[in-house]
C-alpha cells in the first residue's frame, strides 16, 4: 500500500479481539453496520471451508447481515499460514480502502494472525527435515510432555502461549529454537512494520465463570448441531495441521476407541477453556488493547471513537 499521511489518518482498521465465545461476532457486526464496512475474519480455523460446526463459524443470519471475508475461503488441503494471511489481508484492505472505505472492521481470536496484520512477521526458517524427523520420533516414543519441557526451558513465552497439547506445534517451536539458537517467540516480535492506516484494538472480556459457562454451552450446541458427523467426514484429513485442533482431535480419539463420547465432550469443553486462557495470556503483553466488558451494553461506535489509532498497533 502507498497512501498519503492524510489518508492514513482517515483510514483505520478496527480489530475486535478476545477469547473464544466472548461475543466478538455480534460486536463486530454492529461495528460493521455502523461504519458500512465488511467484517474481515481473523480466525485461523474459520478460514477453512471444510470446518463449520467445530470452528463456530458465524450463523447464516450473521453472515448475511454484512459481507464477511476469510470465512470458508481456503481448503484444509492447501492450508494457510500467518504469513500468507498477512499478505492476503493487506491486499484485501488496500482494495477496500481504494473503493472508499475509511474504517474497516476485523474480528477474530487468532493472536498470531492479528500480529501479522498489525506488526508483520519475520520469516520463519524453513523446516529441517532431519531435525523434524528426530523430534517426531521423540514425540511418538516419549509423548508430548518431554518436548514441552524442552520448550519451556528454551522459550518460556512460546510455552505459555501456543497450544502445548498439540504435538506438531510444540515440535515446530522447538525445532526453530534448536535450529537458530533464538526463541521461537522472537520471530513474532523482532520487527514492527508501520502500516499505511491507523489501527485500533478493542478487546472483549467477560467474568471468567460467565465465559466458561458460555464455552461449555457452545460445545453442547456444537454437538447438537452435528459436530460428531462433521468430524467423521474429516477423518481422512486428520493429519493435516488444520485438523489438529480442539473439537476435532478429541472426536478423533473417540472414533479410535480411546475415550467415550461423553469424555470427548468433557475434554472439548476443558481444552476450549484452556485455549481461552492462552489467548488472554498472549494479549496480556499488548498494552494498546482497550479492554471492555462484552456485557456492559456500550455503544460500539462510542468505544471506537474514544480510541486513538496508530500505524503499527501501538498507541500514539
Amino acid at each position: 500500500m502507498s497512501l498519503s499521511s492524510d489518508s492514513a489518518m482517515r483510514r483505520r482498521l478496527v480489530i475486535v479481539l478476545g477469547p473464544t465465545a466472548v461475543g466478538k461476532t455480534d460486536f463486530s457486526i454492529s461495528l460493521a453496520l455502523r461504519y458500512g464496512s465488511p467484517v474481515i475474519s481473523c480466525d485461523s480455523r474459520q478460514i477453512f471451508r471444510e470446518m463449520t460446526i467445530g470452528t463456530a463459524v458465524p450463523s447464516a443470519s450473521q453472515l448475511s447481515a454484512v459481507k464477511h471475508y476469510f470465512i470458508h475461503s481456503h481448503s484444509v488441503v492447501d492450508g494457510c499460514t500467518a504469513g500468507g494471511y498477512e499478505i492476503e489481508a493487506l491486499d484485501l484492505m488496500s482494495r477496500l480502502f481504494r473503493e472508499g472505505h475509511e474504517t474497516l472492521v476485523m474480528a477474530g481470536g487468532s493472536g498470531l494472525y492479528i500480529d501479522a496484520v498489525c506488526r508483520g512477521l519475520d520469516d520463519f526458517p524453513p523446516a529441517d527435515p532431519e531435525l523434524r524427523a528426530g523430534l517426531s520420533e521423540r514425540l511418538e516414543r516419549e509423548g508430548v510432555e518431554s518436548l514441552r519441557l524442552d520448550l519451556k526451558r528454551l522459550d518460556p513465552e512460546s510455552y505459555s502461549t501456543i497450544d502445548i497439547a498439540n504435538g506438531q506445534r510444540v515440535i515446530r517451536a522447538l525445532e526453530v529454537c534448536l535450529m537458530t539458537g533464538r526463541k521461537f517467540s522472537s520471530f513474532k516480535t523482532a520487527s514492527v512494520r508501520r502500516r499505511d492506516f491507523g489501527i485500533v484494538k478493542i478487546g472483549l472480556t467477560r467474568p471468567r465463570e460467565e465465559l466458561y459457562s458460555r464455552i461449555n454451552a457452545r460445545v453442547l450446541a456444537m454437538m447438537e448441531a452435528g459436530l460428531e458427523s462433521e468430524a467423521r467426514s474429516l477423518v481422512r484429513f486428520r493429519d493435516l495441521p488444520a485438523l489438529r485442533t480442539v473439537g476435532y482431535r478429541e472426536m478423533f480419539d473417540h472414533f479410535d476407541g480411546k475415550i467415550s463420547l461423553e469424555k470427548a465432550v468433557e475434554l472439548i469443553q476443558r481444552n476450549t477453556r484452556h485455549y481461552a486462557k492462552r489467548q488472554m495470556t498472549w494479549w496480556a503483553r499488548d498494552p494498546d488493547i482497550r479492554w471492555i466488558s462484552a456485557g456492559d451494553g456500550l455503544s460500539p461506535a462510542s468505544v471506537i471513537d474514544d480510541c486513538p489509532a496508530s500505524a503499527d498497533g501501538r498507541a500514539e
